[in-house]
Formats: structure tokens, C-alpha cells, sequence
């Protein structure tokens, strides 16, 4: 059967969003709200995999909802929301936490680098975060998701578990008058020269939130000032920046920043490199500074405008979780069916 284009991405409330955060996934968010149906969940049954301050939690939630909207996703033209107000998912994962293998989690390597040496003392939900991220997918039968390189293997996961379910339950599926297939193949869309956003203060390393030094990234909640500073402390080497592509390969620092540049500005680092080949880091820098504080200023501007209201934020989730429950409602009375429940 055909399926409609329908995205589906979500972001893990877990505070201090930043700009990897933003050019490897908002941003595509953005543009993908004009060719497709959007889904943009926030992703917070993800987050209690580890263990989250309860009173933090709704802050993150409203602030993650914040950037959407700041960043300029439509709350009436898309679909945004938060997880655990769709009670589907967690229900889907069940099924799916049956039809999946022990050995496809055990290949999940993300799981291995959050848990780290400690493995046994991991919880459940860690190990099982990618059944529920097949099921985040799939319970609204997406087609398309948009994944940075590092959730590349659960989305590879989540098309397995659609193929299993599709190939145990075949009969009972085409008695349903389904076709030959329920869940689709969901697609990922990896766009972008960015897609994954380093340290400034470690080219080998991933931007992130946990970094002990708050220079190492920048804030979407950043002022033009801090901006600024980040930047022009972000490390380089003593080199000009190259000509050519080529001669950013074994250079990690020069890499992120020329990358970064290319993303903001919307071009790719070969144009970047065409303007700056040859130069200074000095003078790159500060086209740099201009370039993030007028992309990111009024982001941030805007966030904090919001984040004031949260009434208003409440209302666009439950308005989200609401008329996304209504397509996550009609996957799971066909799987229950499919399955074999007895239902209401």
C-alpha cells in the first residue's frame, strides 16, 4: 500500500539547548514544514530513561517547545507535542518490545556509550530507548524522519522492527483489508553541512550539554556578548584556513567552525572556503561572530519572550497531543486487531 509523507522527529527535553542542537535537527525542522506533514515531539519518556529532577522537567519540556516555535515552526500548520501525553506510544513500544530481538539492542552502540563501564546498572528503559523510538515513528506510520548520524542506527532498528512486525503478522494483516504491508520503511533525511555540530573547545568531540566548559558550546539562550566570546576563544590551529575542502580533513577545529559558518549562511564549506581560503583565522572569526548573532539573537530573543509564558506553551502541547492522539488512536486499534486483542 501507498503511504502518506508524514515526518516525525522529536528532541529529548534535557536543558540548555544549543547550536548543535539546533543546526543538526530545528533547522531542517523548519524547512521541512513546507513539503511535508510534521510531527515535532518533545521527547521527554526518552528523557527518564536517566534519572531527571521532576521539577526541572516541565521547565525543559516548555523550553524545547520554546525553540520550536522561536525557531519557526508553525504550532497550527505542524503538529507539536509532548510524548507522555500520547499514551500510544508507550503502548505501541510494548508491542514492539515483543517483536523485537535481544541481538539487534545488543548492537545498539549508543546504549554501550551512555552506559559506559557500569552496564548492569543502566536502566531498562536505556536499553529499550530504541523500541520506543521505533514506536515514536511508527505510531503514526511516518515515512520520513530527520536524524543526525548518531540515532542513524535506531532509525535502521525501527525499519527492522516495521519489516518483522509487517512479516509475522502478513496474514492477519491482509485479512484486515491492510495490503501487504501496516508499517512503512521510514526514510531518513541527513541534510545539511552541519549535521553534526562539534565542541569549540575539542573538534574530535560532539557538542553537547554535558561538556564541564560552558565555551565548549553555545546556548540558544546566549546574548550576542556570549556569543561573541565563545567564538573568538573557540579553538584553532596557527594555520590559515584552506582553499579547498580537502585541506580541512585533518584539521577538526578549522572543520566544525567552517562548517557552522556554511550551515548559519545556508550555503556549504566549499563556497565558505572560497571566501575565506587563505585568510586568517582572526578575520573569519569575526564574520563568524556577525553571522551567529544575527541567526541566533533573535532565536534566543524570542525564546526567552516565551518561556514567560507558559500557559501559552501548555496550551500549544495539549492542542499537539490532542489531535496527534488522534492518529496515534487509530494505529493502535489496528494493531490490536492485527495482533489479536480482544478491544472495545
Amino acid at each position: 500500500m501507498a503511504f502518506k509523507e508524514r515526518v516525525f522527529s522529536g528532541v529529548q527535553p534535557t536543558g540548555n539547548l544549543h547550536l548543535g542542537n539546533y543546526l543538526g535537527a530545528i533547522v531542517k525542522f523548519v524547512a521541512l514544514q513546507e513539503r511535508y506533514d510534521c510531527l515535532y515531539c518533545v521527547v521527554d519518556l526518552h528523557a527518564i530513561t536517566v534519572w531527571q529532577d521532576p521539577a526541572e522537567l516541565p521547565r525543559a519540556t516548555r523550553e524545547v517547545t520554546a525553540a520550536f516555535i522561536a525557531c519557526g515552526i508553525d504550532p497550527k500548520k505542524n503538529i507539536i507535542f509532548n510524548q507522555s501525553q500520547v499514551a500510544e506510544h508507550a503502548e505501541l513500544a510494548w508491542v514492539f518490545n515483543c517483536v523485537a530481538r535481544m541481538g539487534w539492542l545488543n548492537r545498539m552502540t549508543q546504549f554501550k556509550e551512555k552506559a559506559g563501564k557500569d552496564r548492569e546498572n543502566a536502566s531498562v528503559g536505556l536499553y529499550s530507548y530504541p523500541t520506543l523510538m521505533a514506536a515514536d515513528i511508527l505510531v503514526y506510520r511516518a515515512t520520513h524522519v530527520p536524524v543526525g548520524e548518531d540515532q542513524k542506527q535506531h532509525l535502521e532498528l525501527a525499519r527492522d522492527i516495521a519489516q518483522k512486525f509487517n512479516n509475522d503478522f502478513a496474514a492477519s494483516i491482509h485479512a484486515h483489508g491492510y495490503g501487504n504491508a501496516f508499517f512503512p520503511q521510514p526514510e531518513p533525511l541527513i541534510t545539511g553541512p552541519a549535521t553534526r555540530v562539534m565542541s569549540l573547545r575539542d573538534g574530535a568531540k560532539k557538542m553537547s550539554k554535558s561538556d564541564p566548559s560552558d565555551y565548549s558550546r553555545i546556548s540558544l539562550t546566549d546574548d550576542a556578548d556570549a556569543i561573541a566570546q565563545k567564538i573568538r576563544k573557540a579553538k584553532t590551529d596557527p594555520e590559515p584556513l584552506p582553499s579547498e575542502e580537502k585541506g580541512l580533513e585533518p584539521r577538526a577545529e578549522a572543520d566544525n567552525l567552517v562548517g557552522i559558518y556554511a550551515a548559519l549562511a545556508g550555503t556549504s564549506k566549499a563556497a565558505v572556503l572560497q571566501d575565506f581560503g587563505g585568510g586568517q583565522f582572526s578575520q573569519f572569526k569575526a564574520a563568524l561572530v556577525d553571522l551567529a548573532v544575527a541567526k541566533l539573537g533573535p532565536i534566543g530573543a524570542e525564546m526567552k519572550r516565551l518561556v514567560q509564558d507558559p500557559a501559552y506553551i501548555d496550551s500549544v502541547l495539549g492542542d499537539g497531543a490532542a489531535r496527534a492522539q488522534i492518529i496515534a488512536a487509530d494505529t493502535m486499534k489496528a494493531v490490536k486487531d492485527v495482533v489479536g486483542f480482544v478491544r472495545r
